[in-house]
């Protein structure tokens, strides 16, 4: 397996990936996240990998930039959507893809990554509700339990908690 950063023609394989990754009618609203993401200019750059095996894309995960009310030190970002072809489910593929995107945002000193899913999976990453309490989710969520953080570089924010913004592609009510 090969993990590079994608780029605008993958964009019918990462869409392809989300629609059979999640159920239907998730999977539209997900793939089309995940292609406004790779075509969306942002600033810092979103990042986004796919996974490959033998040529075709199995897997694909984004990381885009949030700010981070009056903060102009303190560096965040998100991951969404992550998301892995049933048939190469349960390969560690989708942790190879957050592991190395993980280590691409400490590189470039990101303070904090969040994440809105399932707390037992992204666990194993160090993700926790802790580290989310100390910032406000953009929109109310659905699941609040979901609501997680990891700090890969402590920024010293004053005044908690502290409110985050995500780029465009996530300013949806319906995704959270």
């Amino acid at each position: 397996m090969k993990i590079r950063t994608a780029t605008r023609q993958d964009h019918d394989d990462i869409q392809r990936v989300h629609l059979c990754a999640f159920p239907e009618g998730e999977g539209a609203i997900v793939a089309k996240l995940a292609t406004d993401l790779l075509s969306g200019k942002t600033t810092p750059l979103t990042l986004s990998l796919v996974a490959e095996t033998g040529g075709v894309v199995v897997g694909h995960v984004a990381f885009s930039p949030v700010a981070i009310d009056n903060s102009e030190s303190c560096q965040g970002y998100i991951l969404a959507p992550l998301g892995v072809k049933p048939e190469y489910q349960k390969c560690r593929i989708g942790t190879q893809l957050v592991e190395y995107g993980m280590q691409q945002l400490s590189a470039m000193r990101v303070n904090v990554v969040f994440v809105y899913g399932d707390p037992e999976y992204y666990r194993r990453f160090g993700f926790g509700a802790a580290a989310a309490s100390q910032y406000t989710a953009p929109y109310r969520l659905e699941y609040p339990f979901a609501w997680q953080a990891i700090v890969l570089n402590a920024c010293g924010l004053e005044k908690r908690p502290v409110g985050i913004t995500c780029v465009a592609s996530l300013r949806d009510p319906e995704l959270w």
